[in-house]
């Protein structure tokens, strides 16, 4: 299981996409709804043409969310670049681009949406050979661009086998039986209480591990696994590169927060100081 996560400018489609992709809207939120902006981390799930399941993250295009953005990209296996071909490379799009590439996020593939949208053919060869440009130099370079139109479904095929093909190069996530998990969500459902979500590093997590929620004020907080899930599927365990849900008990949910980290207890320690050589 791999996992991705978009990156673009404002209104150029990503959450779109997304759910031409996988058939779940990403924009959960009421607001995001009614102005059709993405302005949380969405969430979605597909299996790729090879028959492997894959996560997706969508982030926000908008300057004002560039935060929200910061945490869905982070711990990713590839990128899904998402531009416009009526307008081409635009603020955020360099702006995202950049996130990656502090990030060293290795590989990714770009949309090139809207393609209904472009005056014609000569138009959006321009567009590509803009977006090639702007590539240069970055860990994207090689990346492949493949036109789209999300609302027309044109190209989603060709799509989804090159993010399959991408996927195909990434390294099996390491196991090193120390088991964290950065919170980039945390809610409550009637009847279980705490639940956190985020992608799974390092180790494994079961049902009935022992934890602790560490927050950003050096806080350990106890809690025990009481469930799993992934794509609203039940697990007993939980491998690493996983999008995972996890149920507490022990913590209330307003004591969790994103920016957080569910790990085993003792196995790491929280620091308001870092040496650097610059």
């Amino acid at each position: 299981m791999h996992v991705i996560a978009t990156a673009g400018h404002v209104d150029h489609g990503k959450s779109t996409l997304v759910r031409a992709l996988t058939g779940i809207n990403p924009d959960r939120l009421r607001e995001e709804q009614q102005r059709e902006m993405t302005i949380d981390l969405g969430f979605a799930w597909m299996t790729l043409p090879n028959g492997d399941p894959d996560g997706i993250i969508d982030v926000p295009g908008h300057i004002d969310f560039i935060d929200n953005m910061l945490a869905g990209v982070g711990g990713i296996d590839a990128a899904l670049l998402v531009i416009a071909a009526d307008e081409g490379p635009m603020p955020q799009t360099l702006e995202h681009l950049a996130i990656l590439d502090l990030l060293k996020v290795p590989r990714g593939v770009v949309a090139l949406t809207k393609t209904d949208l472009a005056p014609d053919a000569d138009w959006v060869e321009l567009i590509i050979a803009d977006i090639r440009q702007l590539l240069a130099g970055t860990l994207l370079a090689n990346a492949d661009i493949v036109p789209v139109s999300a609302r027309a479904g044109h190209g989603l095929n060709a799509l989804s086998h090159a993010l399959a093909g991408v996927l195909h190069e990434a390294p099996p996530r390491r196991d090193v039986g120390k088991p964290r998990l950065p919170v980039d969500r945390a809610f409550t459902l009637q009847g279980f209480g705490t639940v956190v979500t985020g992608t799974l590093v390092d180790g494994a997590l079961a049902i009935g591990d022992e934890v602790e929620v560490i927050t950003q004020k050096g806080e350990r907080l106890p809690a025990r696994v009481r469930g799993l899930q992934t794509h609203k599927q039940k697990l007993e365990r939980a491998t690493p590169g996983r999008r995972v849900a996890v149920n507490l008990s022990g913590v209330d949910v307003e004591q969790v927060t994103r920016g957080n980290m569910v790990a085993k207890p003792g196995t790491f320690s929280p620091t308001t100081l870092v040496d650097v050589r610059l």
